[in-house]
C-alpha cells in the first residue's frame, strides 16, 4: 500500500485487499470510505468483503463509489462522512485520485 496522507484526519491510497485491512488498523486508522464503484475492474474486491473485514476488525466503513467527477450528492455524502465517522479515515480507488478529488470538494462545504 502507498497511503499519502492529505492532513492529520484524512490519507488515501490505491485499492486495498481485505488482507490489508489488519495493518491499515495497526496504522492507526479508525475508519474506511471507498470511492470505487463494484465490479469497476475483473478481480477487484467488492465492497461488501472489505466492509465485512473492517467492521470485524472494529474499524467503520461507509461506501460512496464515485464514477469520472465526483457529484454533487457524493460530495454531501462524504461531508456526512467525515462528520460522522471516527478519524483518521482512509479513503481508497483505484489509484486514489478520486479519494483525493472529493475530499478536495468537501472543503468548500465544511
Amino acid at each position: 500500500m502507498n497511503i499519502r496522507p492529505i492532513n492529520e484526519e484524512y490519507a488515501v491510497t490505491a485499492q486495498i485487499a481485505v488482507e490489508d485491512l489488519g495493518e491499515i488498523k495497526d496504522m492507526g486508522f479508525k475508519s474506511i470510505v471507498c470511492h470505487r464503484p463494484d465490479r469497476e475492474d475483473p478481480g477487484q474486491p467488492d465492497y461488501a468483503e472489505i466492509s465485512a473485514r473492517a467492521q470485524a476488525l472494529g474499524l467503520e466503513v461507509r461506501h460512496i463509489p464515485v464514477s469520472g467527477a465526483p457529484t454533487g450528492d457524493a460530495v454531501r455524502e462524504m461531508v456526512d462522512a467525515l462528520d460522522e465517522l471516527p478519524k483518521p479515515m482512509l479513503g481508497y480507488c483505484r489509484s486514489g485520485n478520486r479519494s483525493t478529488i472529493i475530499y478536495q470538494q468537501t472543503q468548500h462545504l465544511r
